[in-house]
């Protein structure tokens, strides 16, 4: 572990230059001495905030490397210390910790693909024709158990997702589709499961994947309807969302979005994008 004496190094070498609260204040003195600090400093209290949350997140990295890593070595902690003393140097340790994390991140897909040696899973779940019929035919099945389930959770409460109940909700066994002038959100249990953040991306990837590929042992790709806009599921916070142009029939969309995307592409799809060792290609094509 690192010593109280590595800490107490790293600490002056970091904060030698912030301003320090003079001694013999009382604790409102303290308190209006360090919200005098905040806004004196150059850019205001938020890169007050943001220079000492730098800071701290540095005293963690070296102190880390000084128990477990290269900084072990007493020349290259002497080394590091002398260097992130000044500013300059604090923008170089900076760099090297920016362009170390790149290498991980690289190393990490290359890993992951090495790693997948199982194919991938063929199914998130299997469709329900009379679930799918209804869908088709325009025939609502209210909010459900899973409705509620999503309805419930505090980011989506915080957020505001659903100020109030959608007059059109029709639920699956694997989530549920909200409908609304001439639009399709797409909400899959499995991700709001696993909190939604970071899935968005990887839902609109796996669509990009599976549009660009044949369906099942078709020869061609299937084809997206005309007027039929989709989007990531970010401004609805749904796994996708669909949008149709104004003008557009819904009727033969509405046939499209349930035995098409929700009865071949969608189950297939919802398993790429929840598998995390998956590694999409960088620029989402399918080739």
């Amino acid at each position: 572990m690192a010593s109280d004496l590595d800490t107490v190094r790293v600490l002056r070498a970091l904060f030698n230059d912030m301003p320090r609260a003079p001694q013999g204040l009382s604790g409102l003195e303290l308190m209006a001495w360090i919200k005098s600090s905040m806004t004196d400093c150059e850019g205001g209290e938020m890169a007050y905030m943001i220079e000492h949350i730098t800071r701290n997140s540095m005293l963690d990295i070296v102190l880390h490397m000084r128990e477990s890593g290269h900084l072990q070595d007493d020349a290259a902690f002497d080394e590091t210390v002398a260097l992130i003393s000044t500013e300059e140097g604090r923008r170089t340790f900076r760099d090297r910790c920016i362009q170390a994390q790149k290498t991980v991140d690289a190393t990490e897909r290359l890993l992951k693909r090495a790693r997948q040696t199982t194919p991938v899973p063929q199914a998130l779940f299997s469709p329900d024709p009379q679930e799918i019929d209804c869908f088709v035919r325009g025939q609502v099945s209210g909010p459900g158990p899973l409705f509620a389930e999503y309805a419930a959770r505090e980011e989506v409460l915080e957020i505001g997702v659903f100020p109030q109940t959608p007059e059109r909700v029709h639920e699956f066994a694997w989530g549920f589709v909200v409908e609304q002038s001439g639009s399709w959100n797409v909400h899959v249990a499995e991700m709001w499961r696993r909190g939604t953040v970071g899935y968005f991306d990887r839902f609109l990837s796996a669509w990009k994947l599976e549009l660009a590929r044949p369906l099942d042992d078709s020869a061609e790709a299937p084809a997206l309807p005309a007027g039929l806009q989709v989007d990531d599921g970010i401004g609805s916070f749904s796994s996708l969302s669909f949008t149709l142009e104004p003008g557009t029939e819904q009727a033969p969309v509405r046939r499209w979005l349930g035995e098409t995307f929700i009865g071949r592409m969608l189950p297939r799809m919802a398993a790429r994008a929840l598998d995390d060792t998956l590694d999409f290609p960088e620029d989402d094509s399918a080739n």
